[in-house]
């Protein structure tokens, strides 16, 4: 194994539980802005909730809670999205010792069943009538349920009516018998594969992470003299949507809420809330600069951006270097083509963000190199990081100053990381679970000598950076006998504007293959702007486009490892077909059972041998096979 020590102390642990804070900053500056709310006639203006009202809110709703039966130690789940209401229940839930069970609204019938049920709940909080329903067609099964609340009928004011009769002292003593190693979240896995497992996050495991980064990192989410400013649109089903938002309340920062993630409505909300730092994943980052990259071919800008795009990837690869000590940094010509950009491209860039955008982070997945570059490049630093359900959140994070693009960075103050001989990552520190629910099998199984095993791959570098290469479960083997993870060609694949998703497949095959989904957005750009000069048909122009992705990918790895073969399916994969989890993770051995047919056709058109006998060396197949389905 490969250790790799921790440099600086962790901060002081938590004396209380999460819904402390708000409380403590109402006591010391009860006028600071906390929260922002959109307005339901106009989109664009956003109305402040100052620290103190949100406290008093929080209160009158806890005593509801109280009012209806919830304790200490119940479990209430939440079934919404991302909005200002999630915020006030899971502090007032936080206020009474509940313990909150966050489940993904768009999780099927049976899902929700199997985590209200495993988790024992007493109660439910839901959106609006399609949870009800949904609710209501498992509740049968679940005589541990006594409540059911729903937010768009009006349960916060339900709750705060129901609370009046109870003496706000008894919320305050409730308050303050919450210990920092009680249970706050059962928060569910994935399930990409058998039923998910609910992860016990306690107070101060869910706090540590947010604390280390605030102290560490806090003071590039906004410039000096002023308030730190997120706009909160991931998931608050799940850690990462958490975590942000208690960097949010620990820290004292202005949070708005963004319900509906899709680009357009994000990029709205974006400019009329005017973040100052942004937290997303991947995909958001690669949705962000396809969308400018779509608007600036609309506008005939479409190779100047090109253009200013390499220009910032080479000029923070060169500031890279020069902060690493391994090269000199920007050349003259390199820095006057930069600042020429600055004021013609990169400047609009940053304003369709908001404006004020100076910082960012990236988790969820690791962020492609190239792209990470190109935020660098215009102004905006992206700290990548890692962690997992397990670990409330941050395991790593880029450390300031000390950036390193295409890694995850180092691990937090007070954690430790080691990679096992197999690849495996391990990890352990003040943030890791206290563990699975009702499954002492997982338990034993997650964890050596102390050590959590992630079931991630990766690898620490002389510097002691860390850089993620995919998940154990998921290397493909192919008969050859060559191991393949599929993350990083998936990843690269998706940096073309027209690729929306795509899946590595070649398990007990000659050589890799993909499964690609296009981006209907840009490909309705794509053919608008196409020009035909030489009679291309649209389908054969779209293939040699694909082409040239897959190429690209393919430059950077191996023959061996390159995908070989591949089909582009004419629809993406999603919640609705059950190939995404809640968490839009693919699952694999869903696309892979669905597209079954496909990916035999695609290997069979491809062999130069008879389809009966298929060839075994992957170098006596033909240049990569482009199949349209």
């Amino acid at each position: 194994m490969h250790p790799l020590e921790v440099a600086r102390p962790a901060p002081p642990l938590m004396q209380g539980g999460l819904a402390d804070s708000l409380f403590e900053t109402a006591e010391r500056d009860p006028l600071l802005p906390q929260a922002a709310r959109r307005s339901a006639t106009s989109p664009a203006t956003w109305s402040q909730v100052t620290a103190g009202e949100l406290r008093d809110q929080v209160t009158d709703v806890a005593r509801g809670f109280i009012a209806a039966g919830i304790f200490p130690g119940h479990r209430v789940a939440v079934m919404a999205r991302t909005r200002y209401e999630w915020t006030v229940i899971g502090h007032a839930l936080w206020t009474v010792g509940a313990e909150i069970v966050p489940i993904d609204p768009t999780s099927s019938h049976e899902q929700v069943g199997w985590i209200l049920r495993d988790a024992g709940c007493v109660a439910v909080v839901v959106e609006d009538e399609q949870g009800i329903m949904t609710v209501g067609s498992v509740c049968a099964a679940l005589p541990a349920l006594r409540n059911v609340w729903q937010l768009d009928a009006g349960a916060l004011a339900d709750l705060a009516e129901a609370g009046r009769p109870v003496p706000v002292t008894t919320v305050e003593s409730m308050r303050r018998i919450v210990l920092p190693d009680s249970t706050a979240v059962i928060a569910y896995t994935s399930g990409s594969t058998g039923d998910p497992k609910g992860c016990a996050l306690s107070h101060s495991s869910l706090a540590s992470p947010c604390d280390t980064l605030l102290a560490g990192w806090g003071h590039t989410a906004a410039p000096s003299g002023q308030q730190p400013a997120v706009l909160v649109f991931l998931p608050l089903s799940h850690v990462y949507g958490l975590m942000v938002q208690g960097l949010c309340m620990r820290g004292g920062f202005l949070m708005g809420h963004e319900p509906d993630p899709r680009t357009e409505t994000l990029a709205e909300a974006l400019l009329s809330f005017r973040p100052t730092y942004l937290c997303a994943v991947p995909e958001v980052f690669e949705k962000l600069y396809k969308r400018f990259l779509r608007m600036s071919e609309e506008t005939g800008r479409g190779a100047l951006f090109e253009r200013a795009v390499r220009t910032a990837q080479d000029f923070a690869a060169a500031t890279e270097r020069q902060r690493l000590g391994t090269g000199p940094g920007p050349g003259l010509d390199l820095r006057l083509q930069h600042a020429l950009y600055d004021k013609t491209v990169y400047r609009r860039f940053r304003a369709t963000l908001g404006g004020r955008v100076g910082g960012a982070v990236s988790g969820g997945s690791p962020l492609n190199r190239e792209l990470a570059l190109f935020y660098a490049g215009v102004g905006i630093f992206v700290h990548d990081g890692y962690g997992l359900t397990e670990t409330s959140g941050g395991i790593t994070a880029q450390p300031v100053g000390g950036e390193k693009s295409g890694t995850v960075g180092r691990p937090l103050p007070g954690t430790e990381v080691q990679v096992a001989d197999d690849g495996e990552i391990l990890v352990r520190g003040p943030s890791v679970f206290q563990g699975y629910v009702n499954d002492e099998a997982a338990n034993r199984a997650a964890f050596r000598n102390g050590w959590l095993a992630t079931g991630d791959l990766g690898r620490l570098d002389d510097q002691g950076y860390l850089s993620v290469t995919g998940r154990k479960k998921d290397i493909i083997v192919t008969s050859g006998g060559k191991s393949v993870a599929p993350a990083a060609l998936e990843e690269r694949l998706r940096a073309h504007p027209l690729v929306h998703q795509a899946v590595v497949v070649g398990d007990n095959r000659p050589c890799v293959g993909a499964l690609i989904t296009l981006d209907p957005e840009f490909l309705a750009h794509w053919r608008s702007v196409r020009t035909v000069a030489d009679g291309t048909g649209e389908e054969d122009a779209l293939r040699e486009e694909i082409n040239r992705a897959v190429g690209a990918v393919n430059s950077t790895v191996p023959r061996s490892e390159s995908i070989r073969v591949y089909r582009v399916l004419p629809e993406p994969f999603d919640l609705a077909n059950g190939l995404l989890t809640p968490s839009m993770k693919l699952r694999r051995d869903a696309i892979a059972h669905r597209y079954a047919a496909e990916i035999e056709a695609m290997y069979q058109s491809s062999s130069r041998t008879p389809r009966s006998l298929p060839p075994a060396d992957p170098y006596a197949w033909d240049d990569t096979d482009n199949v349209f389905g």
